[in-house]
C-alpha cells in the first residue's frame, strides 16, 4: 500500500526458546521461514505479517515488533495522543462489561482522547459501496487487511489492478482525526493485528491488545480505579461489526446471495489464497472478495491466545446491538458528511518476491537423497511443515530448508546411526575381549615357557633311562611297564613342546602363497572316515596371499582335525574362501556336537579341552590364536550345541591381510 508505507521486520525469533517442531513453516502462508540448523528464522522480506507463527508457536519463540515503549514516550510528551480502537476490543476484554470502563482505563494512560476505528470502518463501507454497484463486472477485492494486501503486492501482483484502491478503516478514521483535532496530532492504533504496525506512516505507533494489557499491568490500571467514560467523537455506527465474518458486507448493505455467487467471503490463511488462486485463474467470477488473512479479527495474533471464536463472535453482536440503540444518529450523519470530503484513496505497487522453481533435476537429487526415488516413496505426511515431499525438496534446493526436517527421513536416519553405534559397540566388545585373551595367554605363555624349561632336562633323563633298561630287561611284564614309560614320558614331551611353541614369539616367514591349493592340500594331512564329507567353496578372484606355510599350515589342520572330532558319527566340513579387499577370509564350519555358551570364552585357554583324558592337551586352538595374531589376523568362532535353536556345528573364521 503506498501511501507512506514503511515495510519494518514483524516478527523474529528467540533462538533459545525455538524445539525445531516446523509448526511455523506448516502455518506460514507464503513460507517465509528458514530453517538453519534446526532452527526458524523469519525471513523480514517475504513475511507479510500475519502472526500466524506468533499465534501457533507453543514455546513463545515467534515474538512480534513491540512498541509499548515508544508509545510511554509519546504519553509523556506534550503532544495530542490519540488511541484508535480497533473494533474487536469487546472480543478481547470480556471481563469489562461496560465498554465506558474500558476507556476510562485507556484514558487512565494518558491519551488524551480515545476513539473507535469502526467510524473508519463506516466511511470505507460508503466508498466500497459505490465500487460494487459500479465496477461493471470487475472483480474487486477488498483492502482492508494489509496481510492480505501485502500477499498480492507480493506473490501475486497481477491482481493488483483488482485491488481496491481504498485504504483500510484504520487509516480512514486517521486522516479524519488529522483533520477534525489537527495535523499534529499523534495517532496511536490499537488492535488485534501485527501487520498494522507496517501498514502507513500516517500511524505514529499501532499496539496489539496484548500490548494494551501490559501498559495497564505497568500503570496499575485496574476496573475498579477507573472512571467510566465514552468515545470520543466521531463515534461509530455499524462499522462496529466490520471485525467479523461479512462485516463489511453487512456495513454496505449487501446481501451475500449464494445463489448469486457474485460475492465470495474467505478467511483464515489457506482460503485467503485458494479464493485469490481461483480468482486470479479464471475459474472464480465475482464482483467483490472480501478476504481476511485470519479467521475474521476476531482471532488475531494480537488477541489473548486460545480464545473462543463463536463466543467472542457473540460479544461483538451484542456490542453492535447495543451501540445502535444509543447512538445519536442525527450526530452521527454530521460526521459521515464531513467524512465524504476526506480522501480515501490508496494505490499499490508490485514487490514481488516470488522464487523461481529450480529445475527437476536438482529437486529430484534432494529427494534422492532423503531416500525418495520414486512417487511411491512420497509420503506428503506434512511433518516438514510443507505440503507435499516436492514442495519441501524445492525450498531445500533454495536454501530454505533442511534434509532433516523430513520426519521419515531423520528417522530413517537415527536407525541406521543406531546400527552403526551397536556394530561398534559390538567390535569394541570384541576388540576388549581379543585384548583380554591376549593378556591372558601373554601371562600364560610366559608361565608355560618357566614350567618347559624346568620339565625338559628331566623329561628327558627319564626317556633315556626308560630305554636303556628297556633294551637291557628281557621279562615281559617288567617291558610292558616301561614301554608305558616310555610313552608317557613321551606324551608329556610332546605337552613340553607344545607349550614351548606356545610362549615362544616365533618369526613369520612370509611366502607367497596360493591359498586354495594352500587349503587343499592341508586336508592331506587328515585322517577323513567315509561318513564325512568336505567341500571347498572358493569365491576369490586373486588367490594369492602372503603368509608362513608352515605355521599356517598348523593352524588349518588343527582345525580341521578338530571338526573331525567333532562328528564321530559323520557329517560335512565346508571350508569357503573369500575376499574382502584387501583382506581374505577362511571360514571353517563342520555339522558337529557344536561347543557349549559356558565353554566359549575358555576354547583359546592354554590346557583347556574338552575332549577325553589323554586325547589332548589344550594347546591347539591356543597355539592356533597365537599364530594368526602373528599374521596380523583375527580369528572368531560362532557355534551353536543347542538342536532347538537350529543345527550344530561350529565355524572358525580367519580374517588374514593379503599382506601383512
Amino acid at each position: 500500500m503506498a501511501h507512506n508505507k514503511k515495510h519494518k521486520q514483524l516478527v523474529f525469533t528467540v533462538k533459545d526458546r525455538c524445539r525445531v517442531c516446523f509448526t511455523c513453516v506448516r502455518e506460514c502462508p507464503v513460507k517465509a521461514i528458514k530453517i538453519i540448523n534446526g532452527q526458524a528464522e523469519v525471513i523480514s522480506e517475504r513475511c507479510i505479517g500475519c502472526g500466524n507463527c506468533v499465534r501457533v508457536c507453543r514455546q513463545k519463540a515467534k515474538v512480534f515488533l513491540r512498541q509499548t515503549d515508544e508509545v510511554k514516550v509519546l504519553l509523556k510528551s506534550r503532544s495530542r495522543v490519540i488511541a484508535c480502537v480497533a473494533p474487536s476490543f469487546p472480543a478481547e476484554f470480556t471481563e469489562i462489561e461496560d465498554h465506558r470502563i474500558f476507556v476510562g482505563m485507556v484514558k487512565a494512560l494518558g491519551f488524551d482522547l480515545v476513539t473507535e476505528v469502526a467510524f473508519g470502518a463506516d466511511m470505507v463501507a460508503v466508498a466500497y459501496k459505490a465500487l460494487y454497484n459500479g465496477n461493471n463486472g470487475k472483480g474487486i477485492i477488498s483492502s482492508d487487511c494489509p496481510a492480505v494486501v501485502y500477499y498480492v503486492e507480493q506473490y501475486q501482483p497481477e491482481l493488483i489492478p483488482n485491488l481496491a484502491p481504498l485504504v483500510s478503516p484504520m487509516v480512514a478514521v486517521a486522516r479524519f482525526l488529522k483533520v477534525k483535532y489537527g495535523d499534529d496530532s499523534q495517532v496511536v492504533f490499537v488492535g488485534p493485528c501485527i501487520a498494522k504496525k507496517s501498514e502507513s506512516d500516517e500511524i505514529d505507533h499501532a499496539l496489539t491488545f496484548n500490548e494494551l494489557r501490559e501498559l495497564f499491568t505497568d500503570f496499575n490500571i485496574v476496573v475498579e480505579n477507573v472512571e467510566a467514560r465514552d468515545f470520543d467523537p466521531p463515534h461509530a455506527g455499524m462499522g462496529a461489526i466490520f471485525p467479523v465474518s461479512h462485516g463489511l458486507l453487512q456495513n454496505m448493505n449487501v446481501k451475500h446471495d449464494i445463489t448469486k455467487g457474485d460475492v465470495v467471503v474467505a478467511e483464515g490463511r489457506v482460503n485467503f489464497k485458494d479464493a485469490l488462486s481461483e480468482f486470479a485463474n479464471g475459474g472464480l467470477h465475482a464482483r467483490h472478495l472480501e478476504l481476511l488473512c485470519c479467521e475474521g479479527c476476531i482471532m488475531g495474533p494480537g488477541m489473548t491466545p486460545n480464545g473462543q471464536k463463536y463466543i467472542r463472535r457473540s460479544c461483538i453482536s451484542n456490542y453492535v446491538s447495543q451501540k445502535l440503540e444509543t447512538i445519536n444518529m442525527p450526530e452521527w450523519h454530521i460526521d459521515m458528511a464531513e467524512a465524504g470530503n476526506i480522501d480515501l484513496t490508496a494505490h499499490f505497487e508490485a514487490m514481488d518476491r516470488r522464487t523461481q522453481n529450480p529445475s527437476t533435476q536438482k529437486v529430484a537429487e534432494v529427494l534422492r537423497s532423503m531416500g525418495k526415488e520414486t512417487a511411491d516413496d512420497y509420503l506428503d505426511c506434512g511433518a516438514c511443515g510443507y505440503d507435499s515431499c516436492i514442495e519441501h525438496a524445492i525450498a531445500v534446493v533454495q536454501g530454505v530448508a533442511e534434509n532433516e526436517m523430513c520426519l521419515p527421513y531423520t528417522i530413517e536416519q537415527l536407525h541406521d546411526s543406531i546400527e552403526k553405534i551397536n556394530s561398534s559397540n559390538h567390535e569394541l566388545e570384541n576388540a576388549r575381549e581379543a585384548l583380554k585373551q591376549s593378556e591372558k595367554l601373554a601371562h600364560m605363555g610366559q608361565l608355560s615357557a618357566g614350567i618347559a624349561h624346568e620339565l625338559n632336562n628331566p623329561l628327558g633323563v627319564i626317556t633315556m633311562y626308560s630305554n636303556l633298561l628297556l633294551d637291557e630287561v628281557k621279562d615281559e611284564t617288567m617291558r610292558n611297564d616301561l614301554q608305558l614309560i616310555v610313552e608317557q614320558a613321551d606324551r608329556c614331551r610332546k605337552i613340553v613342546g607344545g607349550l614351548l611353541n606356545f610362549a615362544r614369539k616365533n618369526q613369520v616367514r612370509l611366502v607367497e602363497t596360493d591359498l586354495e591349493k594352500f587349503v587343499a592340500r592341508s586336508l592331506q594331512s587328515i585322517v577323513l572316515t567315509d561318513d564325512i564329507v568336505v567341500k571347498i567353496d572358493v569365491d576369490m578372484s586373486d588367490p594369492i596371499v602372503f603368509l608362513d606355510p608352515d605355521q599356517m599350515m598348523q593352524v588349518l589342520t588343527n582345525l580341521e582335525k578338530n571338526a573331525v572330532e567333532a562328528m564321530p558319527d559323520g557329517g560335512e566340513i565346508t571350508i569357503n574362501l573369500t575376499e574382502h579387499g584387501e583382506e581374505v577370509e577362511i571360514s571353517i564350519s563342520d555339522t558337529g556336537t557344536g561347543i557349549s555358551n559356558d565353554n566359549m570364552e575358555k576354547v583359546f585357554t592354554p590346557f583347556f579341552t574338552t575332549k577325553e583324558v589323554g586325547k589332548g592337551t589344550g594347546l591347539g586352538l591356543p597355539l592356533c590364536y597365537g599364530i594368526v595374531k602373528m599374521h596380523k589376523g583375527k580369528i572368531n568362532i560362532v557355534s551353536n550345541d543347542n538342536p532347538q535353536k537350529g543345527p550344530t556345528g561350529t565355524t572358525f573364521v580367519i580374517r588374514l591381510p593379503r599382506n601383512p
